[in-house]
């Protein structure tokens, strides 16, 4: 019988210190042992968003306890690990090194596989924490820093749809709250404060919106929500209403692309029925959001699936089961990898700059 493997998962990408033990069950899911996840929200609140200097010096700060509070819930001994997995990029380079060195350094100390993750691939694979997935599928990944379609194949095998041409799904939310002065972080209280607003009150633009494919772009929008808040004055009722108006466009910019996604999906794999579309990142716990790609999902006959609210954002336990998966693909151990800043999961597709100008 094959060996059910233990991994220890690492995450510092950006603001969140994460650790977790994972271990693989033989229906090829996955049984998190333990999940740990320390915002550092009260040390960026102040400046309205990650200052990677302030959130460096956290993870150094916090780390040790995080992995070890996850082994101890996990009650289970470092010398029980089969394996490191730590996030390699993308991400902001001071961060990304703190948690990627301290991984390392276990895994050269008890003798055992590092495996370098990509942060986006943990997104990618993260449903499988609690469902069993086939390949392929669907998957928008909407988080802060990414927004983009991808057919995934297999581990490590991905083909881009469309991406972001400019900012993504999860900065334009932040910008718009910090825009607003609802608070940080942006998503969760753009979402809050557009319940008490008109949805249908602005007009908004959805850029690119009737251009081939399904690229995405959205710093027009933020621009526009710029224009109309120096018109507010102070004015809370316009304030809901510009956030709620603002996120009905998202919802509406990502109806139409997801439609566009779906159906160059069906052409590629010829697979028309009974298809999973994942959708996974942080705006993914977005409720509106959610919503709405359910009933597109049901009307292009995809079955939608969602991580669970607590391995949507930035955590460890989707590092260790990409981890896990990537070392059963091919066994690994990477102690000389570096950070990557930049690290596409489709490494061919072009990378986009400005208005489908392709560099």
């Amino acid at each position: 019988m094959k060996k059910k493997l233990k991994f220890l998962g690492i995450e510092t990408s950006c603001d969140e210190t994460a650790a977790s033990v994972v271990q693989e069950n033989e229906e090829g899911t996955a049984k998190v042992l333990s999940s740990i996840v320390s915002s550092q929200i009260k040390e960026h609140e102040k400046f309205g968003g990650v200052v990677p200097e302030v959130a460096a010096r956290s993870h150094v700060e916090n780390i040790d306890f995080i992995i070890n509070k996850a082994l101890k819930e996990s009650e289970v001994s470092i010398s029980e690990i089969d394996g490191v997995a730590a996030t390699a990029g993308p991400g902001l380079i001071v961060c990304l090194t703190v948690g990627l060195n301290i991984g390392k350094t276990i895994a050269s100390f008890l003798k055992k596989p590092f495996v370098a993750v990509n942060h986006l691939e943990g997104h990618a694979l993260s449903p499988g924490l609690e469902n069993k997935i086939d390949f392929p599928y669907l998957l928008l990944l909407i988080s802060g820093g990414h927004s983009q379609y991808l057919i995934v194949k297999n581990v490590d095998e991905y083909k881009q749809l469309g991406t972001t041409i400019d900012d993504a799904v999860g900065e334009a939310f932040d910008k718009t709250s910090k825009m607003l002065d609802l608070g940080y972080p942006g998503g969760p209280n753009v979402e809050k404060f557009a319940k008490k607003g008109d949805k249908k009150f602005y007009k908004l633009p959805q850029p690119i919106i009737n251009k081939a494919g399904c690229n995405l772009s959205f710093a027009g929008l933020k621009t526009a929500v710029l224009r109309e808040t120096k018109n507010i004055n102070g004015n809370d009722k316009l304030r809901y209403n510009l956030a709620a108006s603002f996120q009905e466009t998202i919802i509406k910019i990502l109806e139409k692309k997801t439609l566009v996604a779906m159906d160059q999906f069906k052409k590629i794999t010829n697979l028309e029925k009974g298809v999973k579309f994942v959708i996974a990142g942080g705006v993914a716990a977005n409720q509106s959001i959610r919503k709405n790609l359910i009933e597109v999902s049901k009307k292009m006959n995809f079955t939608p699936v969602f991580p669970d609210q607590k391995f949507c954002g930035d955590n460890a336990a989707m590092i260790a089961w990409a981890g896990i998966q990537r070392f059963n693909k091919k066994p690994v151990n990477d102690l000389n990898v570096q950070a990557r800043s930049r690290w596409p999961l489709d490494e061919t597709a072009p990378f986009m700059k400005g208005p489908g100008l392709k560099l």
